[in-house]
């Protein structure tokens, strides 16, 4: 029986796999469409294991929101060419909404869910088939409060999060701060919320470079203790220049509009 365009059309639909690789599955499956999708998953298996020493450094990032639960997932990939792909992009957004639906809380659990009837995890391995290149699902983290925004910066590359402990923050501030959290990269919500590995490294940081100076042994720790304080006025969010507002600082932002910002994540591919 002779494979028809609308047959190869057809498990394109159903697989999002290209049009050679839908009619010699048909062909090898004798039209079996199930005998064929299982020809297609089985070949993204191969590929993947095939290219699983290659990097995956490009891909996409996107960030959703939904009943209070923000989250953002990056799925990697090898080039900038299949990363800019729509039907790429539409995977990683249906992962994301998955994620988002389950208020899943790490990869694994993402990785776990099940799409279409199969795993997100296995959906990634036959889009790899599909592709010809390595894909993983990378990063995944999420923040939960009374309101969250998500922020995704053009070109699908860097996305960030916020939550805040009021109900109905106005959305033009809330989308301030996650685009401050994008822009200026912060370490920690506040200097409290700093890891102290962080701050003793910072500290000793400004001593040596205050001995390197010249600076009396006596008065290194003072000027240790000064830079640490600039070190948290460019490093956490509630203490940097506001970047729409540079004479005021996050938190005096925040305090003018009620709003009180509790978490935040930031995941890009770019090389900062």
């Amino acid at each position: 029986m002779a494979v028809t365009m609308a047959d190869i059309s057809k498990l394109r639909t159903m697989t999002g796999a290209g049009m050679m690789d839908c009619k010699n599955a048909l062909i090898e499956a004798e039209n079996n469409f199930e005998k064929a999708i299982e020809i297609i998953r089985k070949k993204g298996q191969a590929v993947a294991a095939k290219r699983s020493d290659r990097e995956a450094s490009e891909g996409c990032v996107l960030a959703g929101i939904k009943d209070g639960y923000a989250a953002i997932i990056a799925l990697k990939c090898e080039t900038d060419f299949v990363a800019k792909n729509e039907d790429f992009i539409a995977l990683t957004k249906s992962i994301l909404d998955a994620a988002l639906a389950a208020k899943a809380t790490t990869t694994e659990e993402v990785a776990a869910l099940k799409m279409d009837g199969r795993t997100i995890a296995e959906l990634v391995t036959e889009r790899s088939g599909i592709t010809g290149e390595k894909m993983e699902l990378d990063y995944y983290v999420f923040v939960e409060g009374a309101t969250v925004t998500a922020y995704i910066h053009p070109g699908n590359k860097l996305a960030s999060i916020v939550s805040f402990k009021e109900k109905d923050v106005d959305y033009q501030v809330a989308r301030d701060i996650a685009m401050q959290v994008a822009a200026m990269n912060p370490i920690s919500l506040d200097r409290n919320s700093v890891p102290e590995k962080i701050v003793q490294q910072e500290l000793e940081i400004g001593k040596e470079k205050a001995r390197q100076e010249g600076k009396p042994e006596a008065i290194l720790d003072r000027i240790a203790e000064g830079r640490l304080n600039k070190f948290f006025s460019e490093s956490t969010l509630l203490e940097q220049a506001f970047i729409k507002e540079s004479k005021q600082t996050v938190s005096d932002y925040l305090k003018a509009n009620k709003a009180t910002a509790t978490a935040f994540k930031r995941v890009t591919l770019n090389v900062e």
